[in-house]
């Protein structure tokens, strides 16, 4: 029995020790056959060894992408609070939200007021008993230059007027207010005034208000409230019917200064209102572009294609720096409003030898011609610039007048118009306003067409924003005494304390307090 045991126990040795190591060493070659090389390591790692993983190095931050990002509360309530703020009668322009915008605040009770953002041809009216007595209510306008606001446009629609927010959103008053903005339809009957009942940073969601023409005049948009929102005028012509709208065209640029080697040229395409050609002169001023002399008209029409740009002469001394003499504008770029420029880069050609081009290079004269693709011969508009280094550049000094006024008294204008209506023979009657005013020969024909010529450049006159005395300078310049007499009786009387009455459209209340006065 004993030998039988002694035999037995290496058998038994090897099984109990032999499976389990060889069972190991499976184990091993398996893991090494399943696992990479350079992860072997971790995978025999214990879990209560493993190091913590470090990390995740920040991104950096940049405007782009937190401007992609959703406001904060705290961020939305900031902008509304400095947007309502009163401006103590002054019209801002600042960069909230990433939206450039122009707007002005106050507070009104139960006598009413008016809003006006200066320059623009844009204004809010909140009559007497609006609000109740004993109550006082901010309001606010905002012109809105943020382009991703304005309504989505289909190839026949034209935005012919800007982007325009009464606020705070949703407010109702116990009369309706009136707001008024200019537009550039041609035909007032096609323009139709559309409104998206949303907060300005809320997505828009824009909606006709009734039918086109209902809320529409000559040059102006006016549209009745029943509570505030978003507001802007869209060109929808009948189907059959050709749209158009007027253009202005502005050129800007720098000061020509001695021994500058480079000056570039921009023209913008601009809708004809007051507020399109402000932004641009906004848009220029971080380069130190100016608006070289008045702007010139232009019938653009929708059915048509893109705007060409054409160098026709450069003075002699100077080159243009760029491949092309003939530059496109998209057609919708101009149809949707998105306000275009295209531009010109020009030098100053080298001296040859024993050749002094500094007589020559001392001004820079520029002659363009613009017109819609396929018109050229039908209808053409043309651009000269004329720039030297002798000219004064520097920003004229302040003055204490009065501010410009937006309208003419309505007996000053009647007067007006009577005198300067019947044609002179000396020509020095509205045709030579009207050639004061910038207009040129074909203008001033079309101007013939009109009901009432006198009427449509002293509206004119309106638009441009010019002041009382800037007019009576004129009328002494064309030797109309007899008007600038009028115009001088009309001063003498306002200062001496009688208070001026506002024409049709500005709509006259008594107790109404208005923040500008003419």
């Amino acid at each position: 029995m004993c030998s039988y045991e002694s035999s037995f126990q290496p058998a038994q040795f090897l099984l109990l020790v032999g499976v389990p190591l060889a069972s190991a060493v499976l184990l091993v070659q398996c893991l090494r056959w399943r696992c990479p090389r350079r992860l072997l390591g971790s995978c025999w790692k214990l879990e209560s060894q493993e190091e913590p993983a470090p990390p995740p190095t920040p991104l950096p931050e940049d405007e782009s992408s937190r401007a992609g990002l959703p406001a904060t509360l705290q961020e939305v309530a900031t902008f509304y609070q400095e947007l309502h703020t009163p401006t103590q009668g002054q019209t801002v322009i600042r960069q909230l939200m990433h939206k450039l915008l122009v707007f002005s605040a106050r507070e009104v009770d139960h006598r009413g007021g008016c809003l006006m953002l200066q320059d623009t041809g844009i204004s809010l009216l909140i009559p007497p008993g609006a609000v109740s007595m004993g109550r006082q209510e901010r309001v606010s306008l905002t012109l809105v230059w943020d382009l991703t606001d304005a309504p989505s446009l289909s190839r026949a629609q034209g935005l012919v007027s800007p982007v325009v927010a009464c606020g705070p959103h949703g407010a109702s008053f116990l009369k309706p207010c009136t707001l008024t903005f200019k537009h550039c339809a041609q035909q007032p009957s096609q323009a139709r005034a559309y409104s998206s009942n949303t907060a300005l940073l809320d997505t828009k969601a824009w909606k006709p208000l009734g039918r086109p023409g209902d809320h529409t005049s000559r040059d102006e948009c006016r549209i009745h409230l029943s509570h505030f929102s978003l507001y802007t005028c869209v060109l929808e012509a009948p189907v059959g019917r050709e749209a158009r709208k007027w253009l202005q065209l502005a050129l800007f640029c720098s000061p020509l200064a001695p021994g500058q080697s480079h000056l570039q040229l921009r023209v913008y395409f601009l809708n004809n209102t007051p507020c399109a050609l402000q932004w641009a002169v906004t848009n220029e001023q971080p380069h130190g572009g100016r608006l070289r002399g008045p702007c010139q008209l232009f019938d653009f029409t929708g059915a048509r294609g893109d705007q060409c740009l054409k160098l026709k002469y450069i003075s002699e001394g100077w080159e243009n720096v760029d491949d092309s003499s003939c530059q496109l504008v998209p057609h919708l770029h101009i149809w949707h409003g998105k306000c275009p420029f295209r531009s010109f880069c020009f030098r100053r050609k080298a001296a040859k030898d024993n050749e002094d081009c500094s007589a020559l290079t001392n001004e820079i004269i520029v002659t363009m011609h613009t017109f819609q693709d396929g018109l050229e011969t039908k209808y053409m508009e043309i651009l000269r610039f004329q720039a030297s280094e002798e000219e004064s550049w520097t920003a004229p000094p302040p003055v204490t007048q009065p501010p410009a006024c937006n309208r003419l008294p309505p007996e000053l204008f009647e007067q007006l118009q009577m005198l300067l209506e019947p044609n002179s023979i000396t020509g020095n009657d509205w045709r030579r306003l009207a050639s004061h005013l910038g207009l040129c020969g074909m203008k001033i024909r079309f101007m013939s067409c009109q009901r009432s010529p006198a009427a449509a450049i002293l509206e004119l006159f309106e638009e441009q924003n010019g002041s009382l005395q800037e007019l009576h300078y004129l009328m002494t310049l064309m030797e109309r005494l007899d008007c600038a007499s009028v115009i001088q009786n009309y001063l003498n009387g306002t200062q001496s304390g009688s208070p001026p009455r506002l024409r049709a459209g500005a709509q006259e209340n008594q107790g109404l307090e208005l923040d500008e006065k003419l």
